[in-house]
């Protein structure tokens, strides 16, 4: 963390590259004395200096090294949006039980044993599994069309639509190593997208799958509709105390679905947006991360430093 009166503000990114630049141009001609620039890495060090006082996290979802460089900031005293604890912690599957637990309704949805693992087992590896899974009965609780998708993997990650036993079987066959779920298909044309912002912002967004990029009108935030899911939307990304998330919902027979409860690292980029509901991401964050550069609040970690005793 800087030392002096001036901030500093680090990216970590992958290959998206429209918000990124947006963001730091936003925070870089304020002239507040907060700089942002992307955060370079080559091997951490258990001694040294971070010397970024906000780290925006986009990428160490994908990176596991990033994760833990992320981790070693914030017991540095650098706030990271998101949480890397936090982060580390959540599943789609988490996230479900979650909203339920909340008085949400959400998919039905499974989670399954891994179909391999990495690491050297035994066959008494497995002695708390139930083989062969009563794969009838998955597919009846859940019920058919379902999808079948990893249970950490955000934004455009692949997923399969399965309608019987038989594809199941084969999509998980062919998992390898990553946990998966099924899920319950709730068919609607209403999709909803809610960016929250700081615990407070809400920019509610209806998602076209056919065009594949959110529709121009930002719906209202006097519309009842409206007020419902960035209500919804609050409590959840509240409960959890990121930053910025993204709550997917579904719409049927004016029931609203969460079809995901959590995504830390939401695509915002121009081939999916319009100009204004681009420029509110660029602008929310940035004022968030200035914020948090200037009144960090405390950011809860696995631990709490200080005297054992």
């Amino acid at each position: 963390m800087s030392q002096d009166e001036s901030k500093r503000i680090g990216l970590i990114v992958g290959r998206e590259w429209d918000w990124p630049s947006a963001f730091m141009d936003a925070v870089n001609r304020r002239e507040t004395g907060v700089t942002a620039d992307l955060v370079k890495l080559g091997g951490t060090f258990m001694d040294e200096a971070c010397t970024y006082d906000v780290i925006v996290d986009r990428m160490s979802h994908e990176i596991p090294y990033y994760r833990a460089f992320l981790k070693y900031a914030a017991i540095n005293n650098t706030y990271v949006i998101n949480n890397p604890f936090t982060w580390s912690a959540d599943s789609k599957f988490f996230a479900v039980v979650l909203a339920n637990r909340l008085g949400l309704y959400s998919p039905r949805t499974v989670v399954l044993p891994n179909k391999h693992i990495e690491i050297e087992v035994v066959p008494d590896s497995f002695r708390n599994l139930t083989y062969p899974m009563d794969w009838q009965a998955i597919i009846d609780y859940v019920g058919v069309p379902a999808i079948f998708k990893d249970i950490h993997a955000g934004g455009r990650s692949p997923v399969h639509r399965v309608s019987n036993v038989d594809e199941l079987i084969q999509r998980y066959d062919e998992s390898g190593t990553r946990t998966k779920i099924l899920q319950q298909v709730i068919e609607s044309n209403v999709h909803i997208h809610c960016f929250v912002v700081g615990h407070e912002k809400v920019m509610a967004l209806r998602y076209s799958a056919a065009n594949g990029r959110y529709l121009p009108d930002i719906i209202a935030g006097d519309d009842p509709v409206g007020q419902r899911l960035s209500h919804d939307a609050l409590r959840l990304t509240r409960t959890y105390q990121y930053d910025i998330n993204m709550v997917e919902f579904v719409i049927k027979d004016d029931r609203v679905y969460v079809i995901n409860g959590t995504n830390p690292a939401p695509e915002m980029d121009k081939e999916l947006m319009t100009p204004e509901q681009f420029e509110w991401c660029v602008n929310e964050m940035a004022e968030l991360a200035l914020h948090r550069a200037r009144r960090p609040p405390r950011q809860h970690a696995i631990f709490t430093l200080g005297e054992s005793g």
